[in-house]
């Protein structure tokens, strides 16, 4: 079954539910001016609340500012979705104890052998993610899935393969069958607003996920 990541977490109460759900993992956003942007006091205390393992979201950090966010917040994973490049990814992932995915916007399955020939050397794992002209994720986009099809077949033994973009409890089984990711990623399809996530969602996104029993 693939693992279940619930991001754009602006609140230690949706991390609670988040992990009542069955989650896997938290993320929230630390770089700032964006809709679901918090500080790392803020992470720090929605890890807590869930008690899981923290993904942690920056769009072009230098290096520096990516390690002291991960050593700041406690994070399991930095998530970079921002336009760096894969030295900095591979220095980022010899600086602590943390991994690094990095985060591709996708509109076609050229996109995405083009990130796996960029990245996969480098990252621990790879989000796809829905392809917006001005934002980097968080927009509700899907990405082509059935162009996609075989794509997890290019992935590095112990890589993950992150689904992301316009996943919800209605969709996302049909995500996992076409696609086989090691992990499912929903932050927008399981709000109530912007930044506020509604419980039933959460809860039938997690289950909706796991139903098809996917081989990851």
């Amino acid at each position: 079954m693939p693992e279940v990541k619930i991001c754009g977490i602006t609140r230690p109460a949706d991390g609670r539910v988040a992990a009542q759900a069955g989650a896997t993992w938290v993320g929230t956003v630390l770089t700032p001016g964006f809709s679901r942007s918090v500080d790392i006091p803020t992470a720090r205390a929605v890890a807590e609340a869930a008690d899981l393992p923290l993904v942690i979201l920056l769009v072009d950090p230098t290096l520096d500012e990516a390690i002291a966010a991960a050593r700041d917040t406690g994070a399991s994973v930095v998530q970079l979705h921002g336009r760096e490049d894969p030295d900095t990814v591979a220095r980022l992932r010899a600086a602590g104890p943390w991994t690094v995915w990095k985060a591709a916007p996708v509109r076609d399955a050229a996109d995405a052998e083009a990130a796996l020939d960029r990245y996969g050397p480098t990252a621990d794992g790879l989000l796809f993610d829905g392809w917006h002209e001005k934002l980097p994720g968080g927009t509700g986009t899907r990405f082509p899935w059935r162009s996609l099809a075989g794509i997890r077949d290019r992935f590095a033994p112990g890589q993950r393969f992150v689904a992301a973009g316009g996943l919800n409890a209605d969709n996302v089984a049909e995500a996992v069958s076409i696609l086989r990711p090691h992990v499912v990623d929903a932050s927008s399809g399981v709000e109530r607003r912007v930044g506020v996530k509604d419980p039933a969602r959460v809860r039938g996104f997690v289950r909706a996920a796991r139903l098809t029993g996917g081989d990851s």
